[in-house]
């Protein structure tokens, strides 16, 4: 089955333009020209993939990414601006974002990210450390997995995501070694926990499973795909 897209911008030229590279992959692609009819088609429609700019009349591609969460919480969005600050790009990814992407960019990083995007694999990233945050979500998105990520508790209770797994940071700002696990337990109570951490001593609790930093991504990754391939439906 062909994959199905929706591409969301107010300047339509630039959308017909995605539309066509996307469509020459073999894609079914749908246009929206802002994010209010984007959210309509939303409702009526089951798309693989969002691909939506960040800034436009009405709704910007934040406010759409939020409202689209609460109406199919699991479809992977990608988001496109040639303006937007790191605070905006942040806000976001609470939210889930596959990816942020500087427009215009290359179209071969956007086929990439959306040929192997997976619907309903978003991992909660709780990590305080940018960089290390960064590097993750980039290698993430890679393999198709959505990254809603927090770096303090205040970031965390805004999050309107249903987690596949959950990588959290031993020591957060704001509280005690292993208050984030509370954190992340007490919203999120069914969702499976990976602590990733270089104070493994810390750690109160044996049942859990630890990556000690600097971790092996490999195997990270192959940890995540177990807990994907368990959550897909059988055909």
């Amino acid at each position: 089955m062909n994959r199905k897209y929706l591409v969301i911008d107010d300047n339509q030229e630039f959308a017909e333009n995605v539309a066509e590279i996307l469509t020459e992959t073999g894609a079914d692609v749908s246009l929206a020209v802002g994010g209010e009819a984007a959210l309509e088609q939303v409702k009526h429609q089951r798309f693989d993939v969002l691909v939506t700019d960040m800034k436009m009349p009405g709704l910007s591609g934040t406010e759409l990414l939020r409202m689209v969460r609460g109406v199919d919480p699991g479809v992977p969005v990608v988001l496109l601006s040639a303006y937007a600050q790191d605070s905006q790009i942040d806000e976001a990814r609470r939210y889930g974002l596959l990816a942020f992407l500087n427009k215009p960019s290359g179209t071969r990083r956007l086929i990439e990210l959306l040929s192997c995007a997976r619907r309903n694999a978003t991992v909660l990233l709780v990590e305080d450390d940018r960089a290390l945050a960064e590097n993750l979500t980039e290698v993430l998105a890679s393999h198709g997995f959505t990254v809603c990520a927090a770096s303090s508790r205040s970031e965390l209770e805004t999050m309107q995501v249903t987690p596949l797994a959950a990588l959290v940071d031993l020591r957060m700002p704001g509280g005690q070694d292993g208050a984030s696990l509370e954190w992340v337990r007490q919203r999120y109570p069914h969702t499976p926990i990976i602590v990733v951490t270089a104070l493994p001593d810390r750690l109160a609790d044996a049942s859990l499973e630890i990556f000690r930093k600097p971790f092996d991504t490999g195997a990270l990754l192959k940890r995540l795909e177990a807990l994907a391939s368990a959550e897909e439906p059988v055909s």
